[in-house]
Protein backbone atom coordinates (compact mmCIF):
# COMPACT_ATOMS: atom_id res chain seq x y z
CA UNK A 1 0.00 0.00 0.00
CA UNK A 2 1.17 3.46 -1.10
CA UNK A 3 0.38 6.63 1.42
CA UNK A 4 1.64 10.41 1.41
CA UNK A 5 1.41 13.36 3.24
CA UNK A 6 -1.60 15.76 3.29
CA UNK A 7 -2.15 19.26 3.47
CA UNK A 8 -0.62 19.77 7.38
CA UNK A 9 0.19 22.53 9.79
CA UNK A 10 1.53 23.73 13.13
CA UNK A 11 1.41 26.22 15.74
CA UNK A 12 0.69 27.38 19.21
CA UNK A 13 -2.70 27.49 20.31
CA UNK A 14 -4.40 30.29 22.58
CA UNK A 15 -1.64 32.34 23.67
CA UNK A 16 -2.52 34.28 26.82
CA UNK A 17 -1.43 37.94 26.40
CA UNK A 18 -2.30 41.11 28.68
CA UNK A 19 -0.61 44.07 28.39
CA UNK A 20 -0.51 47.02 30.57
CA UNK A 21 0.40 50.41 28.94
CA UNK A 22 0.99 52.67 31.99
CA UNK A 23 0.45 56.59 31.63
CA UNK A 24 0.80 57.94 34.59
CA UNK A 25 -1.60 56.82 36.78
CA UNK A 26 -3.84 56.30 34.40
CA UNK A 27 -3.38 52.58 32.97
CA UNK A 28 -5.15 50.52 29.60
CA UNK A 29 -5.35 46.86 29.20
CA UNK A 30 -4.92 44.77 26.44
CA UNK A 31 -6.32 41.17 26.96
CA UNK A 32 -5.99 38.96 23.99
CA UNK A 33 -5.86 34.98 22.94
CA UNK A 34 -3.68 34.43 20.31
CA UNK A 35 -3.13 31.14 18.30
CA UNK A 36 -0.65 30.75 15.32
CA UNK A 37 -0.20 28.09 12.60
CA UNK A 38 2.31 27.63 10.03
CA UNK A 39 2.57 25.88 6.79
CA UNK A 40 4.52 25.37 4.42
CA UNK A 41 7.80 22.79 3.43
CA UNK A 42 7.21 20.35 6.70
CA UNK A 43 7.47 16.96 5.11
CA UNK A 44 10.30 15.91 6.62
CA UNK A 45 9.50 16.37 10.34
CA UNK A 46 6.22 14.58 9.60
CA UNK A 47 8.32 11.38 7.53
CA UNK A 48 11.37 11.34 8.82
CA UNK A 49 11.59 13.04 12.19
CA UNK A 50 13.50 15.69 10.89
CA UNK A 51 12.65 18.62 12.87
CA UNK A 52 15.56 21.20 11.05
CA UNK A 53 12.69 22.87 9.59
CA UNK A 54 10.24 22.80 12.43
CA UNK A 55 10.38 26.75 14.51
CA UNK A 56 8.91 25.36 17.90
CA UNK A 57 5.74 26.04 19.17
CA UNK A 58 7.49 27.72 22.27
CA UNK A 59 9.29 30.22 20.03
CA UNK A 60 6.19 30.99 18.14
CA UNK A 61 4.59 32.06 21.69
CA UNK A 62 7.59 33.92 23.00
CA UNK A 63 7.47 36.19 20.01
CA UNK A 64 4.08 36.41 20.04
CA UNK A 65 4.68 38.31 24.02
CA UNK A 66 8.08 40.04 22.60
CA UNK A 67 6.44 41.44 19.65
CA UNK A 68 3.96 43.28 22.08
CA UNK A 69 6.18 44.51 23.95
CA UNK A 70 8.83 45.86 21.12
CA UNK A 71 6.11 46.95 19.06
CA UNK A 72 2.81 47.56 20.99
CA UNK A 73 -0.40 45.75 19.86
CA UNK A 74 -2.17 48.48 18.56
CA UNK A 75 -5.38 46.85 16.67
CA UNK A 76 -5.52 43.64 16.72
CA UNK A 77 -5.81 43.42 13.23
CA UNK A 78 -2.68 44.68 12.60
CA UNK A 79 -1.32 42.82 15.32
CA UNK A 80 -1.97 39.72 13.68
CA UNK A 81 -0.95 40.85 10.12
CA UNK A 82 2.53 41.88 11.90
CA UNK A 83 3.11 38.16 13.56
CA UNK A 84 2.19 36.66 11.00
CA UNK A 85 4.14 37.86 8.04
CA UNK A 86 7.30 37.81 10.17
CA UNK A 87 6.82 34.06 10.40
CA UNK A 88 6.54 34.08 6.73
CA UNK A 89 9.72 36.17 6.36
CA UNK A 90 12.10 34.72 8.66
CA UNK A 91 11.33 31.29 8.20
CA UNK A 92 12.26 29.92 4.69
CA UNK A 93 10.56 26.30 5.22
CA UNK A 94 7.20 28.48 5.97
CA UNK A 95 4.80 29.34 3.44
CA UNK A 96 2.06 30.10 4.95
CA UNK A 97 1.46 31.85 8.95
CA UNK A 98 -2.25 32.14 10.05
CA UNK A 99 -2.64 34.20 12.99
CA UNK A 100 -6.25 34.30 14.85
CA UNK A 101 -6.81 36.37 17.94
CA UNK A 102 -10.20 37.24 20.16
CA UNK A 103 -9.66 40.24 22.14
CA UNK A 104 -11.63 40.43 25.80
CA UNK A 105 -12.96 43.50 27.22
CA UNK A 106 -12.57 45.04 30.07
CA UNK A 107 -15.24 48.06 31.59
CA UNK A 108 -12.55 51.04 32.94
CA UNK A 109 -13.54 51.41 36.54
CA UNK A 110 -10.55 53.47 38.08
CA UNK A 111 -7.76 55.12 36.75
CA UNK A 112 -6.18 51.55 37.22
CA UNK A 113 -9.20 49.23 37.81
CA UNK A 114 -11.10 47.69 35.37
CA UNK A 115 -14.14 44.67 35.50
CA UNK A 116 -14.66 41.94 33.07
CA UNK A 117 -16.91 43.09 30.53
CA UNK A 118 -19.85 40.77 29.12
CA UNK A 119 -19.41 37.91 26.65
CA UNK A 120 -18.88 40.03 23.73
CA UNK A 121 -15.48 39.14 21.81
CA UNK A 122 -13.96 41.02 19.30
CA UNK A 123 -11.46 38.93 16.74
CA UNK A 124 -9.28 39.15 13.52
CA UNK A 125 -6.99 36.50 11.67
CA UNK A 126 -4.30 37.36 9.29
CA UNK A 127 -2.84 35.04 6.92
CA UNK A 128 0.11 35.64 5.17
CA UNK A 129 2.19 33.94 2.05
CA UNK A 130 4.81 34.70 -0.33
CA UNK A 131 1.71 35.94 -2.77
CA UNK A 132 -0.04 38.02 -0.64
CA UNK A 133 -1.88 38.65 2.73
CA UNK A 134 -5.38 38.88 3.79
CA UNK A 135 -7.13 39.52 6.71
CA UNK A 136 -10.75 38.80 8.36
CA UNK A 137 -12.16 40.35 11.39
CA UNK A 138 -15.04 39.06 13.48
CA UNK A 139 -17.11 39.43 16.85
CA UNK A 140 -19.34 36.85 18.51
CA UNK A 141 -20.96 37.19 21.97
CA UNK A 142 -23.51 40.32 20.93
CA UNK A 143 -26.74 39.40 22.36
CA UNK A 144 -29.26 41.21 20.64
CA UNK A 145 -33.76 40.95 21.16
CA UNK A 146 -36.53 43.20 20.03
CA UNK A 147 -39.33 43.03 21.63
CA UNK A 148 -41.91 43.45 18.94
CA UNK A 149 -41.70 44.02 14.95
CA UNK A 150 -41.02 40.57 14.33
CA UNK A 151 -43.10 37.95 12.79
CA UNK A 152 -43.28 34.40 11.40
CA UNK A 153 -45.95 33.21 8.77
CA UNK A 154 -46.67 31.78 5.50
CA UNK A 155 -44.09 28.54 6.14
CA UNK A 156 -45.40 25.29 4.57
CA UNK A 157 -46.52 22.68 6.86
CA UNK A 158 -46.52 19.21 7.17
CA UNK A 159 -47.79 16.58 9.59
CA UNK A 160 -45.28 17.01 12.20
CA UNK A 161 -45.70 20.61 11.59
CA UNK A 162 -47.60 22.09 15.45
CA UNK A 163 -46.08 26.03 15.07
CA UNK A 164 -48.48 28.59 15.12
CA UNK A 165 -48.25 31.55 12.61
CA UNK A 166 -47.49 34.78 14.29
CA UNK A 167 -47.69 38.54 13.89
CA UNK A 168 -45.68 39.29 16.56
CA UNK A 169 -42.85 37.42 18.55
CA UNK A 170 -39.60 38.65 20.24
CA UNK A 171 -36.58 38.12 18.09
CA UNK A 172 -33.78 37.36 19.81
CA UNK A 173 -29.96 36.15 19.19
CA UNK A 174 -26.02 36.10 19.91
CA UNK A 175 -25.00 37.54 16.46
CA UNK A 176 -21.50 35.67 15.63
CA UNK A 177 -20.43 37.64 12.48
CA UNK A 178 -17.27 37.15 10.41
CA UNK A 179 -15.91 39.89 7.84
CA UNK A 180 -13.46 39.26 5.20
CA UNK A 181 -11.73 42.94 4.02
CA UNK A 182 -11.03 43.06 0.11
CA UNK A 183 -7.90 45.67 1.19
CA UNK A 184 -4.89 46.30 3.71
CA UNK A 185 -5.59 49.36 3.75
CA UNK A 186 -8.17 49.94 6.20
CA UNK A 187 -8.69 51.96 9.74
CA UNK A 188 -8.66 49.09 11.87
CA UNK A 189 -10.52 50.32 15.20
CA UNK A 190 -12.64 52.79 13.04
CA UNK A 191 -13.63 50.17 11.06
CA UNK A 192 -14.34 47.65 13.58
CA UNK A 193 -17.13 50.07 15.67
CA UNK A 194 -19.30 50.72 12.30
CA UNK A 195 -19.08 47.41 11.45
CA UNK A 196 -20.45 46.42 14.75
CA UNK A 197 -22.77 49.95 14.91
CA UNK A 198 -23.60 48.63 11.50
CA UNK A 199 -25.39 45.36 12.42
CA UNK A 200 -26.90 46.67 15.36
CA UNK A 201 -28.51 49.15 13.58
CA UNK A 202 -29.65 47.21 11.11
CA UNK A 203 -31.02 44.78 13.76
CA UNK A 204 -33.21 47.18 14.88
CA UNK A 205 -34.88 48.55 12.00
CA UNK A 206 -35.27 45.82 10.35
CA UNK A 207 -39.20 44.44 11.10
CA UNK A 208 -38.29 40.93 10.53
CA UNK A 209 -40.73 38.66 8.49
CA UNK A 210 -38.04 35.89 9.06
CA UNK A 211 -34.84 36.03 10.87
CA UNK A 212 -33.24 34.69 7.24
CA UNK A 213 -34.69 38.64 6.28
CA UNK A 214 -32.78 40.08 9.34
CA UNK A 215 -30.11 38.44 8.41
CA UNK A 216 -29.68 39.57 5.06
CA UNK A 217 -30.47 43.00 6.07
CA UNK A 218 -27.53 42.91 8.88
CA UNK A 219 -24.77 42.12 6.41
CA UNK A 220 -25.89 44.66 3.44
CA UNK A 221 -25.93 47.34 6.25
CA UNK A 222 -22.19 46.67 6.81
CA UNK A 223 -21.08 46.23 3.39
CA UNK A 224 -22.96 49.39 2.44
CA UNK A 225 -21.38 51.31 5.26
CA UNK A 226 -17.87 50.06 5.15
CA UNK A 227 -16.57 49.95 1.26
CA UNK A 228 -13.65 47.59 2.94
CA UNK A 229 -15.59 44.86 3.27
CA UNK A 230 -16.06 42.64 0.71
CA UNK A 231 -18.18 39.88 2.80
CA UNK A 232 -19.78 39.34 5.92
CA UNK A 233 -21.19 35.84 6.72
CA UNK A 234 -23.29 35.53 10.02
CA UNK A 235 -24.54 33.21 12.55
CA UNK A 236 -27.63 33.97 14.73
CA UNK A 237 -29.39 31.55 16.46
CA UNK A 238 -33.02 31.62 17.23
CA UNK A 239 -33.20 32.30 20.77
CA UNK A 240 -36.52 31.42 21.49
CA UNK A 241 -39.36 32.72 23.56
CA UNK A 242 -42.26 31.33 24.48
CA UNK A 243 -45.53 32.79 25.46
CA UNK A 244 -46.66 31.46 29.11
CA UNK A 245 -49.82 30.05 29.18
CA UNK A 246 -51.18 32.19 32.54
CA UNK A 247 -55.22 30.82 31.76
CA UNK A 248 -54.82 27.77 34.30
CA UNK A 249 -54.47 30.85 37.19
CA UNK A 250 -57.00 32.76 35.83
CA UNK A 251 -54.71 35.44 33.84
CA UNK A 252 -54.82 37.00 30.66
CA UNK A 253 -51.15 37.17 28.57
CA UNK A 254 -51.27 40.48 26.45
CA UNK A 255 -47.64 39.61 25.02
CA UNK A 256 -46.00 39.92 28.36
CA UNK A 257 -44.50 36.75 29.93
CA UNK A 258 -42.53 34.82 28.19
CA UNK A 259 -40.43 31.74 28.84
CA UNK A 260 -36.85 32.12 27.66
CA UNK A 261 -35.90 28.42 26.01
CA UNK A 262 -32.34 28.27 25.94
CA UNK A 263 -32.56 24.68 23.46
CA UNK A 264 -33.18 23.50 20.74
CA UNK A 265 -32.87 26.64 18.81
CA UNK A 266 -33.20 27.47 15.20
CA UNK A 267 -29.39 27.89 13.95
CA UNK A 268 -29.44 31.05 10.53
CA UNK A 269 -26.77 31.18 8.99
CA UNK A 270 -25.70 32.94 5.75
CA UNK A 271 -23.01 35.43 3.82
CA UNK A 272 -23.28 38.67 1.85
CA UNK A 273 -20.82 39.21 -0.90
CA UNK A 274 -20.32 42.75 -2.60
CA UNK A 275 -20.79 42.30 -6.15
CA UNK A 276 -18.05 41.91 -7.91
CA UNK A 277 -15.53 40.82 -5.22
CA UNK A 278 -13.36 38.28 -5.58
CA UNK A 279 -14.20 34.99 -3.68
CA UNK A 280 -11.10 34.55 -2.12
CA UNK A 281 -12.10 31.03 -0.61
CA UNK A 282 -8.88 30.71 1.52
CA UNK A 283 -9.66 33.83 3.50
CA UNK A 284 -12.12 31.56 5.22
CA UNK A 285 -10.13 28.48 5.83
CA UNK A 286 -8.30 27.65 8.85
Amino acid sequence: MKFSLGPNGYGKAETRLVRVEREGVRHTITDLNVSTKLSGDLAATHLTGDNSGVLPTDSQKNTVYAFARRFGIGEIELFATTLASHFVASQEQIHKARVAIDAYSWDRIGDHSFAKAGGEIRSAVATVTADGAWVTGGLRGLTLMNTTDSEFHGFPRDEFTTLKETSERILATDVAATWRFGTLDVDWGPAFALIRESLISAFVETHSLSLQQTLYAMGTRVLEKVPEVAEVRLTLPNKHHFLVDLAPFGLDNPDEVYFAADRPYGLIEGSVLRDGAPDEGLAWSS
